[in-house]
């Protein structure tokens, strides 16, 4: 089996743009990789290893590349108990862009979260979002609403 390079990266590039699109951030692709990012991160800090592998499994391989770049695989899972937690993580994995990205409030940020599962359900199935969502603490279980997983 060969690699191929363009293939990868011209899906890459249709993942981003669909996902900037649906970020309604068509004009700042850089805006929209760095909040799919920082998200996608606090995702894996929070899920285990092995739901992680299953979630990727099913996204374009630049974006796996991305997911597990600079993971630690062994590190202990970070407790986030409710949608807060998890805005604070994703704004953490931001770093110094995290104002320009998210804002000030949490209530764009909190769309950006549910906008990227609804995005992400195009590419990853139902059952597994399902899985995802089972494994989340309760006060977290609405980054994925169940709307759009029985759609």
């Amino acid at each position: 089996m060969g690699f191929n390079f363009d293939q990868y990266t011209a899906e890459g590039n249709t993942f981003l743009n669909d996902y900037a699109k649906q970020m309604s951030m068509e004009n700042d692709r850089d805006r929209a990789g760095r909040i799919m990012t920082s998200i996608l991160y606090a995702l894996r800090d929070i899920i285990s290893p092995t739901e992680s592998m299953q979630f990727i499994a099913q996204l374009p391989m630049i974006i796996k590349a991305i997911y597990v770049n600079g993971w630690a695989i062994g590190k202990k899972r970070t407790r986030v108990k409710n949608l807060k937690d998890f805005i604070q993580l994703a704004k953490k994995h931001d770093g110094t862009a995290s104002t320009n990205d998210f804002g000030y409030d949490d209530d764009a940020a909190e769309d950006y979260i549910q906008t990227t599962f609804l995005f992400l359900k195009n590419y990853v199935s139902q059952g597994e979002l399902e899985d995802i969502r089972d494994v989340l603490p309760k006060g977290l279980k609405n980054i994925i609403p169940s709307h759009i997983i029985n759609e």
